[in-house]
């Protein structure tokens, strides 16, 4: 295999560095590397290894783009709301590189599909956000010997590892056990800035290339952790754990991670129906109840647990939010208290 004349044209920067060069770029062209999420932490890694010349990406994801993805997931525009991200950025990133081959699985990975789509790819990147896939992730991986490039992000800070690689530790050798409920913030809730996964996607990126060429040192056994307020970065490093042993995937990937079903729904128009019937609790961020609301009280998630004595409780209570996930914890917060009304959350979102 050769580099086409386009090629050595595309590539001319990578082919001047004596540590990539002609060979280096042919093995960049030879990779074949799977993207699952093609979100924050995705855009930023897909469009770097596009531009790197990755012979064959593959873009998992099953979602659609939304108004509020626009603040930091940089492939998409106003033009693409409510279109799939993984049919969306293959086509966008075609238009970047048309040298090599895009594909879009509008998917969402799971134990019945995980094994056959990462077995295509030499290379992963985790770009998800949430335990339940990461978890599924590194289990696929490691029974098929494939390296897992992880990234994550909250607030102002990113991490960044290389799981699996050459049988180094894994996932589960970092964190091996599923967080509880309690213990899993989004993006919704905590927020983030912006550029953060344009950092750390790019970074995943890096150790991809690394890999593929050979060169440099492998975040692997590390754990690099990014911080944009004070610019400060650090490297944990950890062994891989002996102990664990991972023969096949597990029964449940969603159990420990999904929110209980802890109380009823009901929908607006049901409200709207029995007008007086209800209370309603707003538990969203300021700028959320400023922007839109139903009415009712409002107390932030995060100030719940300290406030709850101001909560009315002369009638059932409905708790909202945007989608239903911060209402639901809000009602366990408020079981957990003593709480013994009608707790019901909004279902469907509030726009």
């Amino acid at each position: 295999m050769d580099l086409t004349s386009a090629e050595q044209q595309q590539y001319s920067r990578h082919l001047v560095l004596d540590e990539i060069g002609v060979n280096g770029q042919l093995k960049i062209k030879q990779a074949k590397v799977l993207v699952i999420g093609a979100g924050g932490l995705g855009c930023p890694a897909l469009q770097y290894l596009t531009a790197a010349g990755i012979g064959s990406i593959g873009i998992v994801d099953d979602d659609v783009v939304e108004q509020s993805n626009l603040q930091r997931q940089i492939l998409y525009t106003h033009q693409d709301i409510n279109k799939s991200k993984s049919v969306t950025a293959a086509k966008r990133l075609q238009l970047l590189n048309p040298l090599i081959k895009l594909d879009s699985y509008n998917t969402r990975l799971n134990k019945t599909n995980a094994l056959d789509l990462l077995d295509k790819y030499d290379i992963l990147i985790d770009g998800t956000d949430n335990f339940a896939t990461r978890y599924l992730i590194n289990d696929a991986a490691v029974l098929l010997n494939k390296p897992v490039v992880f990234g994550s992000i909250h607030k102002f800070e990113g991490q960044v590892s290389v799981f699996n690689y050459n049988n180094g530790p894994t996932y589960r050798c970092l964190f091996p056990d599923f967080p509880k409920e309690n213990q899993v913030p989004n993006c919704s809730e905590a927020g983030v800035l912006g550029v953060l996964p344009g950092v750390i996607g790019a970074l995943q990126a890096n150790e991809v290339l690394k890999m593929v060429c050979g060169i440099g040192e492998v975040l692997s056994g590390k754990l690099l952790t990014y911080n944009l307020l004070n610019m400060t970065q650090m490297v944990f490093r950890f062994k891989k754990n002996t102990s664990i042993k991972i023969k096949h995937l597990a029964a449940d990937y969603n159990l420990n991670c999904s929110l209980p079903d802890v109380s009823l729904g009901i929908t607006l128009s049901e409200i709207k129906k029995q007008s007086g019937k209800y209370n309603l609790l707003d538990v969203r961020e300021d700028q959320e109840r400023a922007s839109h609301h139903i009415g009712g009280q409002h107390i932030k998630l995060s100030e719940l647990r300290d406030r709850v004595t101001e909560v009315l409780l002369d009638k059932d209570l409905v708790v909202y939010c945007a989608s239903g996930v911060r209402s639901k914890k809000a009602i366990e917060i408020l079981k957990e208290q003593g709480v013994n009304i009608t707790l019901l959350y909004l279902k469907g979102m509030l726009f």
